[in-house]
């Protein structure tokens, strides 16, 4: 039997400029030879290679769909099932609205893949596909190593995954709601061995948290990492946990190794806005006090504001180019976006735009009804912010505010990651402007 797993190409054009292997290709392409050796694999980065349905040799297609993927997965799909392929979707937003998406696919994976994917290979290969599977959230111990080797491009980063879930509520993300709210850790010397022999010299940790809830465990993870396999490595964490009694010992193993940059979720200037988002158990008593401490151990910080809640208004746009003069820091700023199956999905129904498609869903486009400012308004100002936050001075300015201690990387890494989001954002804005 021939596979193929297919990664979506990503919209808008910014999100392309990491040049990092998918992670679900590798991971799942090694489990699928796991549990069937025996079939003839393919894997597609359709932001590398976007495929062409008529030029694709398989029997079984499987696409790993986000919300603003959807639309082109679904029509990559139906047109898949035209010329008699067999398509199996799979994904967060599958996950969220497995109903819709089988309307494109013969099969839709509901959840993590792990303890269903060897039967959705053996009832392809016998011709006897299920509507549904309906995976478990199965203990991390068993989880092959990525298939490194066969994804063809031009990449410099891998992420290595080392837990999964979020006890967080959040109402605005997924991650809780797609990998639970226990979470769940691979062991520590399974992560170490894939660091050191599937990376190379800088690798991206792809945890929603690299640090948060167990910090016993994060330290000793650190620890064994800057033994064995000490490399360049940035991630995602909270700014609660280096607030801890720990957090010192934390951070300091987390430089020790390798750690260079963190990326935190700030998510609203107001701590009325926090609360509404329920966000504010991951931030602690004093998140600018955090941001310094992090600092202080040489660790660049950049963080991620959310704009453009019914409850926002002008100011809290401008608040940004200021919290990033103030604390040194680089922003990467996002319009609020109600994903299908969170909490925030379901408040903000009523106000929903008719006119607005999946493809929308990517944090650059306003979704909902505003009270007090329209669609127009609200997408120029962030497009204007996010490219004053990007302007050249900034980005100079920030290389000179990064930590000397991660010297070279991070200052390198900021640089080229500025400038290239910096040009694809301005085209972005370009095309907006001519369509209003």
């Amino acid at each position: 039997m021939k596979v193929c797993l297919i990664s979506p190409p990503s919209f808008p054009l910014f999100y392309r400029q990491v040049p990092m292997v998918p992670p679900i290709l590798e991971y799942l392409g090694a489990l699928t030879l796991k549990v069937m050796p025996n079939v003839e694999l393919q894997l597609i980065d359709g932001n590398v290679n976007e495929p062409k349905s008529k030029e694709l040799d398989a029997d079984l297609v499987g696409i790993s769909t986000w919300t603003a993927t959807a639309p082109w997965a679904y029509k990559f799909g139906d047109s898949l099932r035209k010329l008699g392929k067999k398509v199996v979707f799979g994904g967060i937003h599958s996950t969220a609205l497995p109903i819709e998406a089988k309307e494109h696919a013969d099969t839709v994976v509901v959840g993590e893949a792990e303890s269903v994917w060897g039967d959705v290979l053996k009832d392809a290969l016998k011709g006897n596909l299920k509507s549904f599977y309906y995976g478990e959230r199965l203990p991390l111990d068993d989880m092959p190593f990525p298939l490194t080797g066969v994804l063809k491009g031009n990449y410099r980063f891998r992420a290595v995954f080392t837990a999964r879930g979020c006890p967080y509520k959040c109402t605005f993300c997924y991650v809780r709601k797609y990998f639970g709210d226990i979470v769940r850790y691979r062991p520590i010397d399974k992560v170490v061995e894939e660091v050191a022999k599937y990376t190379g010299k800088v690798y991206y940790n792809g945890d929603d948290n690299i640090w948060g809830i167990d910090i016993k465990r994060s330290i000793e993870l650190f620890t064994e990492l800057s033994k064995s396999a000490k490399k360049w490595w940035r991630g995602f964490g909270d700014l609660r946990t280096p607030q801890e009694p720990e957090g010192n010992r934390l951070l300091k193993a987390a430089k020790d190794s390798g750690l260079f940059s963190v990326w935190v979720g700030w998510e609203a200037s107001s701590e009325g806005v926090l609360k509404m988002y329920h966000a504010s158990a991951k931030q602690g008593k004093n998140r600018e006090e955090a941001i310094k401490k992090i600092k202080d151990y040489g660790i660049d910080v950049n963080i991620f504001v959310i704009l453009g809640g019914r409850s926002d208004t002008a100011a809290d746009f401008e608040k940004t180019v200021e919290l990033a003069e103030r604390l040194g820091v680089g922003i990467h700023p996002v319009l609020l976006t109600p994903f299908p199956g969170t909490e925030l999905y379901e408040e903000y129904k009523p106000y929903l735009l008719k006119d607005k498609g999946w493809e929308c869903y990517n944090g650059v486009n306003v979704l909902f009804e505003h009270p007090t400012m329209t669609t127009k308004e609200i997408e120029e100002m962030y497009y204007k912010v996010s490219l004053r936050l990007l302007d050249t001075k900034r980005i100079i300015k920030h290389f000179f505010e990064i930590p000397f201690r991660s010297f070279p990387v991070a200052h390198l890494v900021s640089l080229m990651e500025g400038i290239s989001i910096r040009i694809a954002s301005g085209k972005i804005y370009e095309d907006w402007k001519e369509e209003n």
